[in-house]
C-alpha cells in the first residue's frame, strides 16, 4: 500500500514542476487565448497523453533508451528547441500577432491542436527523465506490486498537472479581454513572449544536462 507521504510528496514536486513556465504552459497558454477556452482543453489533453505516455514508457523501461542512448535524448531536446524557436520568429516577425489576441477556432482544427499538444510534451525528453527519476524515489518494494506503485504515482502527477493547467486555461480568456482593450499592452506582451520563446529555445538546445 502506498503512503499518504509518498503521495503527497510527489503532489509536491509535480505542483512545483507544473507552476514553472516551459513549452507545456506557453503552449496551452498560447492556444487558449488566441483560440478560446475550448482549444486550451483539447491541447491539455494532447499533453495529458503525452504524460502517459511517458509514464507507461517508464513503468516498462523503455525510456531509459535516453540514458543509455544519449544521442537520442539530444536529437528529442534539440526538436523541441526547434518548435520553440519556430513559435519565437513567428511573434516577433514583422506583421506577427500576439499570442494573447483572440482568434476564431476553426470547426476542423480540433485534431491538430490535440496532436500538436501531444507533440509538444513529446519533443520535451526532460518528461521522461522526470519518470525515472522522481517515481522510483518513492517506490517502495514491499508495499505491494512495483508496476502498479508507479502507475499510481504518475497518475498522481498527472493529476496535478492537469488540475493547475485547467486554472491556467480559464485565466487566459480573461487576460484575453483584458489585453484586447488596451491594444499598446498587447503589442508589448508580444514581444516579451516572443522573446521568452526564443529564451527556452536558446536554453532548451545549449542545455549540457544528461540523463543519469
Amino acid at each position: 500500500m502506498i503512503s499518504f507521504a509518498a503521495l503527497l510528496g510527489v503532489a509536491a514536486v509535480a505542483l512545483g514542476m507544473v507552476l514553472t513556465p516551459g513549452p507545456n504552459m506557453m503552449y496551452l497558454v498560447s492556444r487558449s487565448i488566441t483560440q478560446g477556452r475550448r482549444a486550451g482543453v483539447v491541447s491539455l489533453g494532447g499533453v495529458a497523453i503525452g504524460f502517459l505516455v511517458y509514464l507507461t514508457a517508464a513503468n516498462l523501461g523503455l525510456s531509459v533508451i535516453f540514458v543509455h542512448v544519449p544521442e537520442a535524448y539530444v536529437a528529442v531536446k534539440l526538436a523541441g528547441a526547434g518548435y520553440l524557436g519556430w513559435l519565437a520568429v513567428k511573434t516577433l516577425r514583422p506583421g506577427g500577432t500576439s499570442v494573447f489576441a483572440p482568434g476564431e477556432l476553426p470547426v476542423d482544427s480540433g485534431r491538430r491542436l490535440f496532436t500538436m499538444g501531444l507533440l509538444t510534451n513529446l519533443l520535451n525528453p526532460k518528461a521522461a527523465i522526470m519518470y525515472l527519476s522522481l517515481i522510483p524515489q518513492f517506490v517502495r518494494p514491499g508495499a505491494g506490486n512495483v508496476m502498479v506503485q508507479g502507475f499510481v504515482l504518475g497518475g498522481v502527477q498527472i493529476a496535478v498537472s492537469l488540475a493547475v493547467n485547467l486554472a491556467i486555461i480559464s485565466a487566459a480568456g480573461t487576460i484575453a479581454v483584458f489585453l484586447a482593450r488596451r491594444p499598446g499592452w498587447l503589442r508589448m506582451q508580444r514581444y516579451v513572449m516572443g522573446t521568452v520563446l526564443g529564451a527556452l529555445a536558446l536554453r532548451l538546445a545549449t542545455d549540457r544536462a544528461r540523463p543519469a
